[in-house]
């Protein structure tokens, strides 16, 4: 598979079957993406990696919390107010999504039920928890997020499939704690991984993107 058909292939999947992936391989794909490009070399992330009985239990612990209304978040995953055009293209979004699930618009709590699955990482086997020094700025965060793209990537080579779940910064400290992360650093995402479920639905999900015309430039070139 080339570097192309990779970002092609590569979909956030909200649906994956239940088919255990060997921690070796986990290990390898994690390895690797390290080698992804950092500012002065600081390699700013810190990853856990959770399957089997951890994973269970820390997915009981956060949708315990989450019934209880959530914990404290570290950090805005959207800015308040969102203008457009990310508005627009946040709200098209949600709508293609439960449109391939046949979730209604005014169904709430349909649609209530599809973000819940998130605490399941929509089945995956594996849990990934990035992480990073609360001290860093946003060049790290920067960093940390190509050294999630590079892993994304290289699990599509492998024929794995991932999906990248902000949602985890609604219970921070509950991570926190179950994978006894330092007290200096925060939890900044979550990643789904593992087999693609090609019959499911949400799957068929293609997100939309602007032609080149509306944010890129070239100038210069012949």
């Amino acid at each position: 598979m080339t570097v192309t058909e990779a970002v092609q292939r590569r979909i956030s999947v909200r649906a994956f079957k239940p088919d255990p992936v060997p921690g070796a391989l986990v290990r390898e794909i994690l390895e690797i993406a390290a080698r992804a490009p950092s500012g002065g070399n600081l390699q700013p992330w810190r990853v856990y990696a959770l399957a089997g009985q951890p994973l269970a239990e820390l997915k009981a612990k956060a949708a315990a919390s989450m019934a209880g209304g959530g914990e404290p978040t570290e950090y805005d995953v959207y800015p308040p107010n969102l203008w457009d055009p990310f508005r627009t293209r946040r709200f098209v979004c949600g709508e293609d999504l439960y449109a391939s699930i046949g979730i209604a618009r005014e169904d709430k709590a349909g649609r209530l039920r599809q973000l819940a699955k998130n605490i399941e990482f929509f089945g995956a086997p594996v849990g990934l928890f990035f992480c990073l020094d609360r001290k860093l700025g946003p060049p790290q965060w920067a960093d940390l997020g190509m050294y999630m793209q590079t892993v994304m990537l290289l699990a599509e080579e492998r024929g794995l499939s991932t999906c990248a779940q902000e949602f985890w910064a609604r219970v921070p400290q509950t991570v926190a704690a179950f994978v006894d992360l330092p007290e200096d650093h925060m939890l900044f995402s979550g990643m789904a991984m593992g087999f693609r479920d090609e019959d499911a639905p949400i799957n068929t999900l293609r997100t939309r993107r602007d032609p080149f015309e509306v944010w890129g430039e070239l100038r210069g070139f012949e």
